[in-house]
C-alpha cells in the first residue's frame, strides 16, 4: 500500500511563488510544498536583476502599464497588467516586511531611499534589487521563514508524477483536483497526496533547449501536468531568450544580468565596434526579443561564436558594488570585467506562455490553481518585460491566497487515493534510451523551434516530437518511474505545445520571430491550445 499523506494545500514548487503562496496560507492551513531538488534550486535563487515597482516619485503605475504592454507586442491583456502594476508596491512591501533586504541610498536631501536601477524596456528606474542577486535574497529569506512555521511541511526530492482529478458530482463534464501521485526520490517509492486545494507553482520549461540560462528542475512539469488534467494552456510560442548568457565551457548556465545594460554596459562585435543602434534606435535597452536577434544575427553573419559585453568603461568601484556576484564569478574565470568585455551568447531564459488563470490564479479544473512562470496570466504578451518575472510570482501568489483563504473549507472531507499501480512494470535495463532522446529533443528544438523560425523547421520539429512522444509513453508504460523519465516525459509535451503554437501564428511578434512571415499582423491576440477530452 502506498503512503497517503493529507493537507489543506498542496503546493507543487518551491520558488518565490510557491513560498509566497505558503507563507500567506499557514495561519489558517495546513501546507505541503513539494520541492524537485533541494528547497534552494530552482530558478528564483539564481535571478540576479531584481523586481519591478513604482517607488520613484517621478515614476507612475500608467507608465509602468504601458511600458509593459510597449514590450508585450499588443497582446498583454491589459486588465492583467494593470492589476499587476497597482498591486506591485504592495507586494514588494510584503517582501521587505519577511526581511528582504533591497539595496538603499542616500538621497539628496539626505534621506535613506530604495535604489533603483532600469532594465531593457523601462522608461524609468523602478528596479528594486539586492545587488545583482535579488532571488537569492528572496528565496532564502522565504524559506527560512517557510522552515520556521509549524504548519508548513517541506518534501525535498519529491517529484510531482501526474495531477489527480474526479469528475464534480453536479457537473460530470467538469472536473475537480483532488491532489498528486509524487515520486519520492529519497526512498524511490510513489506516494499520494491528498489536498483540498493544489497549486502548480513549478516554474517554466526552458530546459526544453540545448542552450538554457535556467537550473536543471526547469522541465516543464507544472505546464505537462495541468494539460494532462484537461487544462487550457496559452501563448507557448512565445519563449525568451536571454541575449547575454556568459560564453565559456566552465560558465554553465550563468547569465549576465540586464541591469548591467542599464548601467551603461554596451554590446560589441569581436572587432570592439558597437551594433544595437543599427538594429533599434534604443540601442542595448531595446527589448530581449531585440537584443537577442540581434546578437543571433550578427553571430551567424560574421560566424563568430559569441559577441562582448563591455562595462569596462565604469569605474571598478562602481562595477564592484553593482556586480559583486557577477565580477567574483567572471574573475574565477580568468576574466576581468572592470578592463575587458565579457563574450556572451543567447540562451532560452523564460517561458512566457503557460496554464491560463484568472485574477485568483485559478485553472480550468476546479480547486487547481497555477502561479508564477507556470502561468498565463497576460502579463507578458509576446515577450517578458525585465523584471516583471519576480512580481508576477509575488502579485498572483497573494492574489490566489487571497481567495482560497476565502473558499478553502467548502470541501473539507478526506479522499482515500487509489494506490499507483506499479504491479505490470519492471526496473529499466536502458536508460540510454531516455539520455539519447534527451540530447535529441533538446538539440532540434534549439535549430528547429529557436530564436529564428520557418514553417519546414517547426514541422520538423512536430515529426521528431511526434516519434519522442509514442517511445516515452511506451517506456512510461513498461518501467518503474525516474527523475528523467518523469522530466522528459514531460518535456516532450511541453515541446509538442510550443511547436503546435508557433504554427498556429501566422506573423512575427515580440518573440516569435519567422522568415515566412516576417511581418506582424495589424490586431494580435493569444494563441489558445485546449486539450481533447478523452
Amino acid at each position: 500500500m502506498n503512503q497517503q499523506h493529507n493537507c489543506d494545500v498542496l503546493i507543487i514548487g518551491s520558488g518565490a511563488a510557491g513560498l509566497t503562496l505558503a507563507l500567506n496560507l499557514a495561519q489558517l492551513a495546513d501546507v505541503i510544498i513539494l520541492s524537485k531538488g533541494p528547497i534552494h534550486e530552482g530558478s528564483t535563487y539564481y535571478a540576479q536583476g531584481g523586481i519591478a515597482a513604482v517607488f520613484d516619485e517621478n515614476d507612475t503605475i500608467e507608465a509602468h502599464v504601458q511600458d509593459t504592454l510597449v514590450a508585450g507586442g499588443g497582446i498583454c491583456d491589459e486588465d492583467m497588467v494593470r492589476f499587476t502594476a497597482e498591486q506591485a508596491k504592495a507586494s514588494m512591501q510584503w517582501l521587505i516586511d519577511q526581511g528582504v533586504e533591497f539595496d538603499q541610498r542616500q538621497s539628496a536631501s539626505g534621506n535613506t531611499e530604495y535604489h533603483l536601477t532600469r532594465e531593457g524596456g523601462h522608461s524609468h528606474r523602478r528596479i528594486l534589487h539586492a545587488a545583482d542577486a535579488t532571488g537569492h535574497a528572496v528565496q532564502t529569506t522565504l524559506v527560512d521563514k517557510a522552515r520556521q512555521h509549524s504548519r508548513i511541511r517541506i518534501f525535498e526530492r519529491c517529484n510531482a508524477i501526474d495531477l489527480i482529478t474526479k469528475s464534480n458530482k453536479n457537473d460530470k463534464a467538469s472536473r475537480q483536483c483532488i491532489g498528486a501521485y509524487v515520486w519520492n526520490r529519497n526512498i524511490e517509492k510513489v506516494e499520494a497526496i491528498h489536498a483540498k486545494k493544489v497549486i502548480l507553482a513549478t516554474g517554466g520549461a526552458s530546459k526544453v533547449y540545448q542552450y538554457t540560462s535556467n537550473p536543471d528542475v526547469a522541465s516543464g512539469d507544472g505546464i505537462a501536468m495541468a494539460w494532462r488534467a484537461g487544462c487550457r494552456v496559452a501563448n507557448m510560442e512565445f519563449n525568451q531568450f536571454h541575449p547575454t548568457c556568459l560564453y565559456h565551457p566552465q560558465a554553465g548556465t550563468f547569465l549576465l544580468t540586464e541591469a548591467l545594460r542599464g548601467e551603461g554596459a554596451i554590446l560589441r562585435r569581436p572587432d570592439g565596434s558597437r551594433f544595437m543602434p543599427e538594429f533599434d534606435h534604443r540601442g542595448e535597452l531595446a527589448p530581449r526579443d531585440v537584443v537577442a536577434r540581434a546578437i543571433d544575427y550578427e553571430m551567424k553573419r560574421l560566424g563568430a561564436d559569441c559577441m562582448y559585453l563591455d562595462i569596462s568603461h565604469k569605474s571598478e568601484k562602481f562595477i564592484k558594488h553593482h556586480f559583486p556576484t557577477i565580477y567574483e564569478r567572471t574573475a574565477k574565470l580568468g576574466m576581468d570585467m572592470t578592463r575587458e568585455p565579457l563574450p556572451v551568447v543567447p540562451a532560452a531564459h523564460y517561458t512566457c506562455g503557460g496554464v491560463m488563470i484568472n485574477h485568483h490564479g485559478q485553472t480550468d479544473v476546479d480547486n487547481l490553481y497555477a502561479i508564477g512562470e507556470v502561468s498565463y496570466t497576460g502579463l507578458h504578451g509576446a515577450n517578458r518585460m525585465a523584471s516583471n518575472s519576480l512580481l508576477e510570482c509575488i502579485v498572483f501568489a497573494r492574489a490566489a491566497a487571497e481567495h482560497i483563504t476565502e473558499n478553502l473549507h467548502s470541501n473539507s472531507s478526506i479522499i482515500r487515493i487509489p494506490a499507483w499501480d506499479e504491479s505490470r512494470v519492471t526496473n529499466s535495463d536502458e536508460e540510454v534510451v531516455i539520455q539519447h532522446n534527451w540530447h535529441e529533443l533538446r538539440l532540434f528544438m534549439w535549430d528547429y523551434v529557436g530564436i529564428v523560425r520557418t514553417d519546414k523547421r517547426l514541422q520538423r520539429a512536430l515529426n521528431r516530437v511526434t516519434m519522442l512522444q509514442t517511445e516515452i509513453q511506451e517506456y512510461y508504460r513498461h518501467f518503474k518511474v525516474s527523475n528523467n523519465l518523469l522530466e522528459l516525459r514531460n518535456l516532450v509535451q511541453v515541446a509538442e505545445l510550443m511547436i503546435l503554437s508557433a504554427m498556429e501564428r501566422k506573423e512575427s511578434r515580440g518573440l516569435h520571430y519567422t522568415l515566412d512571415y516576417p511581418e506582424t499582423l495589424n490586431h494580435g491576440s493569444a494563441t489558445v491550445l485546449t486539450p481533447i477530452s478523452d
